[in-house]
């Protein structure tokens, strides 16, 4: 039998580092967490390399005496627990195993002064061997430096990807750690390069939007909300954009909890949750949200690097989430694309100062040429359909844009979309506002207006009637998978699927969402268990019940080509200012964009 025998400490370091320093951006995350728990109000970060050859962390905290120096480099020693109540952690690091860990598989340099004393101290440990130890001159606070990381462990070395994929995993950690901590100046390089640098006490939608996007800012929603708990209130706070600003992967969606940032799936499946009838599943929300509880709501203790939390009432925490999300956006729900496309504008073109014929202007909007229609057309008799027929009886090209005689815009007159005065492409509403030209596309519009109503309806509740099986069906699954969706049978009977345990490894359905009785219970049950496994809730369910809805809402809307009275259009833009959500169509596209006054004396050289 092979003997049993200790580690030396050395190895112990080597393998501690796996946990926690696999790469440069991890190293990175340990030593601004320390910056910050450190009590510092400026933060400099320099990487060289991606951080591969260079990591240099400096700060104005409190500061190191060569004692604590010595100290901090042991496993397990920290001044971020003061006694044994580890549940009560505040500080962003606790553990106490950062500095020896990157100190084992780099060359690491601490320099510190605490504030008041007269010089300094430096040690450099060089993979684990202290190399140097003498007094050092600098101001108050702590330069770190961490060189070569993995140098002499080659096995882990080769692990480690290009200098640009570092960088970028590097760059996330700061956006992360400066959105976390908008009190604080963090200023960060690569290279000879100023990336980003923060100024202090920014406002939190200021801090976020200019780290993030600039046009953020005019495409969000603040969101500021608290509910009370049995041991304190929970509070979400932070920056959310509207559905129609998103991108097609998750990566700009930033989530803190207790001021710590977190890649929590619970978290996400909430995000995911309160953006489900807003957005196409290939689209991703961009927001910056921050959850604030108690810290016995919370265990921060459950990963190595930190970036996961574990909530003693998931269930609330995650009912908060969505309904606060939703509750922000409804303040800005009617909002669309704030802005025309910027490419799509610099496309219009002027006409030419010349004699000679002009040149076919093309629409932004549809991608059409105007120069053969006729001006001055009557209104036709009825839709085209074929051939259009003015009042005298002559017969015309089909338009391919009809505008009726625009009334005067009421004086007293407050409507955001203004009054219609036309419509083009029989696609495309034209409307003048007291500020601009606003431009709807009616189709998507009307599918959103349909699905708010269908929902006010009670719509719903008719979609998730239970159909029950003539005989049941046994679907036969994993025993992992059939505990979770066990658990989660309560919660289904709301939507109308009826399950219950049968045996081990098999599951017997009794009745059938209404909506989805033609579905195969064997996959359904598949996706849910999965999605259950996934984000901590089934959240599938509730989205195929969303799809059928919004199915129903694009077969019951105005079609594009459809030709709309003025009138009709009118009616239109009315309920799409009454009705939440309406700024955006189902699959998160926008439902209006809006030319202001200046962008239109611009195109014509008037501004």
């Amino acid at each position: 039998m092979p003997q049993i025998r200790r580690l030396p400490e050395t190895l112990v370091n080597r393998i501690a580092a796996g946990e926690v320093v696999e790469r440069p951006a991890a190293a990175l995350k340990e030593l601004v967490e320390n910056a910050i728990d450190a009590g510092a109000q400026r933060i400099g970060v320099k990487l060289v390399e991606g951080g591969l050859t260079r990591i240099e962390v400096s700060d104005d905290g409190c500061g190191m005496t060569r004692d604590d120096i010595a100290l901090a480099l042991e496993r397990h020693a920290t001044s971020k627990l003061p006694d044994e109540a580890i549940e009560q952690v505040t500080t962003l690091g606790f553990r106490g195993e950062a500095l020896p860990s990157i100190a084992s598989v780099a060359r690491l340099t601490i320099e510190s002064r605490v504030r008041g004393a007269e010089d300094g101290w430096r040690r450099v440990i060089d993979h684990g061997e202290i190399v140097q130890d003498t007094p050092a001159a600098l101001p108050p606070g702590t330069r770190i430096q961490v060189e070569n990381l993995f140098a002499k462990v080659p096995a882990r070395r080769k692990f480690l990807r290009t200098v640009r994929s570092e960088y970028g995993a590097c760059l996330d950690v700061m956006r992360r750690l400066a959105m976390a901590r908008p009190e604080l100046a963090i200023a960060f390089e690569h290279g000879d390069r100023r990336i980003f640098a923060t100024q202090q006490g920014e406002a939190l939608p200021d801090r976020v939007a200019g780290i993030i996007g600039r046009e953020l800012k005019d495409n969000s929603v603040i969101i500021d909300l608290e509910r009370p708990t049995d041991s304190g209130a929970m509070r979400l706070t932070g920056i959310a954009g509207l559905p129609t600003y998103n991108r097609g992967v998750a990566d700009h969606q930033y989530l803190f909890v207790n001021g710590r940032p977190v890649k929590d799936r619970l978290l996400v499946g909430a995000v995911r949750g309160a953006y489900s009838d807003m957005l196409a599943r290939d689209r991703h929300a961009v927001l910056a949200l921050f959850l604030d509880l108690p810290p016995e709501e919370v265990d921060v203790n459950v990963h190595p690097a930190k970036t996961e939390v574990r909530f003693r009432d998931a269930k609330a925490v995650r009912g908060f989430i969505v309904s606060g999300l939703r509750e922000g956006l409804a303040t800005g729900d009617r909002r669309s694309a704030q802005d025309p496309d910027r490419g799509a504008m610099a496309r219009w073109t002027q006409e030419p100062a010349s004699d000679e014929p002009a040149p076919a202007l093309r629409s932004i909007f549809t991608g059409r040429d105007w120069s053969g229609t006729r001006p001055n057309v009557a209104e036709p008799r009825q839709p085209w359909n074929g051939e259009t027929v003015t009042a005298d009886g002559e017969v015309l090209d089909a338009p391919m844009g009809r505008a009726e005689e625009a009334a005067p815009l009421p004086e007293d007159a407050d409507y955001p979309l203004g009054i219609a005065r036309g419509q083009v492409a029989n696609t495309y509403i034209v409307a003048e506002s007291k500020d601009g030209l606003v431009l709807v596309d009616q189709h998507a519009a009307h599918e959103r207006l349909v699905l708010e109503r269908l929902r006010a309806a009670g719509a719903g509740d008719a979609v998730a009637r239970s159909q029950a099986l003539l005989v049941p069906d046994v679907v036969e699954l994993d025993e992992a998978d059939c505990d979770r969706l066990e658990e989660a049978a309560p919660g289904f009977e709301a939507f109308g699927l009826a399950l219950e345990r049968f045996g081990p490894t098999a599951m017997l359905v009794r009745a059938m969402p209404h909506a989805l009785r033609k579905a195969s219970p064997a996959q359904l049950l598949q996706d849910l268990a999965d999605d259950i496994a996934k984000h901590g809730e089934a959240l599938l369910l509730t989205e195929k019940l969303e799809h059928v809805l919004a199915t129903m809402a694009c077969h019951g809307s105005v079609r594009a080509g459809r030709v709309l009275s003025v009138a009709e259009m009118n009616a239109l833009l009315r309920e799409m200012e009454a009705t939440p959500r309406s700024g955006q169509c189902n699959h998160g596209r926008p439902t209006w964009v809006k030319l202001s006054m200046e962008d239109v004396e611009t195109l014509f050289g008037r501004h």
